[in-house]
């Protein structure tokens, strides 16, 4: 947004279905979101996005649920038409394509969001077909985030039986440096008023502007260079497809996407639950991860905005189809969503 050049005051289309993520930079550049409708297989309701605009709307968020793709041809053209920048959100979509054209090279502008695709801790994306980015400067995020970083990634494969070789021959060493952490956390006084990391690489939505022009760590730019991409979309889409089928035939829920097109690459399975607080709760408590986006709008639910947003906000449920879930670990998701589903 501030390479767009807004100025504050005016006006960024946005989708009545997101997260807080969407809307804080909008609020942070001083600019005003406005919320335009989606339709019921999430793409973009043109003709109410139309219906917002005036002289001082002046660009257009539009975001690949899901990594699902927005029919883009017609979204450029609605824009072009108009004068609107496009910012075209990959956060969902850091891989795939529409039209045999990747995703993110639609846009004016694009972002992506590595944490979702790759076992990392930090790191993002903002690439432009349009416009030179050179004059974006990046600052390193300093040595206390990069032991942070990598700490995290040990942990979290440690966490999940990753990596058990290695974590043998490094369990003195990570107890040591567990304990220097510590006292890391304790000088540098962790805290909302001085954050060691960004809150959303711990699971957070907001915004902190003081990371906007810091690079990401070390050990996850490693790991991003070092990952078959061609081995993460083979198994997305495998797992997508497993889901599906095991899924699609419960009662009181449907597939939000109850086909996988060639070129699309899932970040995770949406299910429309009809009572979802119930199952929500009953799955969470058996260990399955569920992931709720949107479930905050920025708007109140007694506003006349779009009753689909509304609807998916409170009933979808979306749960993972990452690469490296093992093969007994999706059978257990699986089998427990359905026996959950079947006891409700």
């Amino acid at each position: 947004l501030r390479h767009t050049g807004i100025k504050p005051g005016e006006k960024v289309l946005v989708p009545s279905y997101h997260c807080a993520s969407m809307v804080e930079p909008v609020l942070w550049a001083k600019a005003t979101p406005v919320f335009f409708c989606i339709n019921p297989d999430t793409s973009v309701d043109l003709r109410d996005a139309e219906k917002q605009l005036d002289d001082d709307v002046k660009v257009m968020l539009v975001t690949h649920y899901f990594g699902f793709p927005q029919p883009m041809t017609e979204i450029r053209q609605f824009c072009d038409k108009h004068g609107l920048m496009l910012l075209e959100d990959c956060a969902h979509a850091f891989f795939g394509t529409y039209n045999q054209q990747p995703l993110g090279s639609f846009g004016d502008y694009a972002i992506a969001s590595a944490m979702k695709f790759f076992p990392v801790y930090d790191g993002g994306c903002l690439v432009s077909n349009k416009h030179v980015l050179d004059n974006i400067v990046l600052t390193s995020p300093g040595r206390t985030f990069q032991i942070k970083a990598l700490l995290n990634n040990l942990e979290h494969a440690y966490e999940y039986s990753r990596l058990r070789p290695l974590r043998y021959l490094t369990y003195l060493p990570m107890y040591l440096l567990s304990q220097i952490w510590k006292n890391i956390k304790a000088l540098s006084q962790d805290s909302q008023e001085n954050p060691i990391g960004p809150a959303s690489s711990d699971g957070g939505y907001g915004l902190d502007p003081r990371w906007i022009d810091t690079s990401m760590s070390s050990i996850s730019r490693v790991i991003i260079q070092n990952t078959s991409t061609d081995r993460l979309i083979t198994k997305r889409r495998e797992h997508y497809l497993a889901l599906l089928d095991a899924l699609s035939n419960l009662s009181n829920c449907y597939p939000l996407f109850p086909t996988l097109p060639d070129g699309t690459v899932p970040y995770v399975f949406p299910l429309v639950v009809n009572d979802p607080k119930s199952i929500f709760n009953q799955l969470k408590q058996q260990g399955v991860p569920i992931i709720r986006f949107g479930e905050t709008l920025c708007f109140s639910d007694e506003t006349d905005q779009c009753e689909v947003s509304k609807s998916f906000s409170r009933r979808t449920l979306q749960f993972p189809c990452h690469q490296d879930l093992r093969p007994e670990e999706l059978q257990w998701m699986i089998e427990t969503i359905r026996k959950t589903f079947a006891t409700n």
